[in-house]
């Protein structure tokens, strides 16, 4: 089957990957036109771009897919589908309807439409997750669904544990769609969530108001890619990148919610319910550290909100 990818993040370049070892490998790849990242603000091509080079395949990388010049470069490769995978980007009329879009999506669906399914999954202390094969409408992450599989989501997952697992899961189930073409069911309304987009307020943790174990969700599903914040005292962010919930019969120190402790070497923040202990941490300007490196010479305050 001939295939057009649009996608751009590092899960949507293994999913590429997977897609052009099949008998559908792409004819063309469309993602988001480089950016400027990192502290240096150099110029870089997304993911997707660098995995399109190295497997040889035609790339374009419109400042608009909707335009009129990315519709007729996608017209040209002449697909039998179009693959959207986190392209980033909403894809609107006149292109919906020109060809056969198929999404990947990283939820249960009709749980967690939207733009930070993982992340939201973990937050929520989910105990599952997984992938829908889905076909792309004007609605958002709501049409019908052809292919679903499970994932369950480990006590200790991340976001780049998970999300390594399902683009795996993902790369096959996309595959799998397009070699048996399976009829597409129409989602049901019933438990429809959506992930919203992962916001400054959202990478800020607030020991006053959340309990640890909540704190310690967040922590998991913004590492590696997002990162976690601790506001201090001194106006600076100390970034948290992992972190424990303290059981209720341990030993240790329990400081107030907001405030700090040190227990044999270990970092430990008061919360709205119970104590975490911060593993890794990484003071502004810094390297990352253990909390036990982050202790030795330095005071100890409360948190800001």
């Amino acid at each position: 089957m001939r295939t057009v990818y649009l996608g751009t993040s590092t899960f949507a370049a293994a999913v590429l990957e997977r897609l052009a070892e099949s008998e559908h490998r792409p004819q063309l790849v469309v993602t988001r036109p480089d950016r400027r990242r990192g502290r240096g603000r150099t110029l870089q091509p997304p993911p997707v771009a660098e995995a399109a080079v190295a497997l040889g395949i035609d790339l374009d990388q419109p400042d608009d897919v909707n335009a009129e010049a990315a519709r007729s470069r996608i017209a040209a490769a002449r697909p039998d589908a179009v693959i959207v995978c986190a392209f980033g980007a909403l894809i609107k009329e006149p292109l919906l309807s020109e060809h056969e879009l198929l999404n990947v999506h990283p939820s249960l669906l009709p749980r967690w439409r939207g733009a930070a399914p993982l992340e939201r999954a973990i937050m929520a202390g989910d105990a599952e997750t997984g992938v829908a094969i889905m076909r792309l409408t004007a609605g958002l992450d709501s049409g019908p669904v052809a292919l679903l599989a499970r994932e369950p989501i480990a006590p200790g997952d991340t976001y780049g544990s998970l999300a390594a697992r399902l683009q795996r899961v993902g790369g096959d189930l996309l595959v799998r769609a397009l070699d048996e073409r399976p009829a597409f069911v129409e989602q049901v309304e019933d438990g429809v969530t959506y992930a919203e987009k992962i916001g400054p307020e959202d990478r800020r943790l607030d020991p006053l108001r959340h309990g640890a174990a909540e704190l310690e969700r967040a922590v998991r599903a913004l590492t590696p890619h997002i990162g976690a914040l601790l506001p201090l005292p001194d106006g600076t962010l100390l970034g948290v990148g992992a972190a424990r919930v303290v059981p209720a019969e341990d030993p240790a120190a329990t400081p107030a919610a907001g405030a700090f402790a040190q227990d044999g070497g270990r970092l430990l923040l008061g919360t709205a319910d119970g104590t975490l202990e911060l593993t890794q941490v990484q003071p502004p300007g810094g390297r990352p550290m253990d909390g036990a490196a982050f202790l030795r010479g330095r005071g100890l305050g409360e948190a800001s909100r």
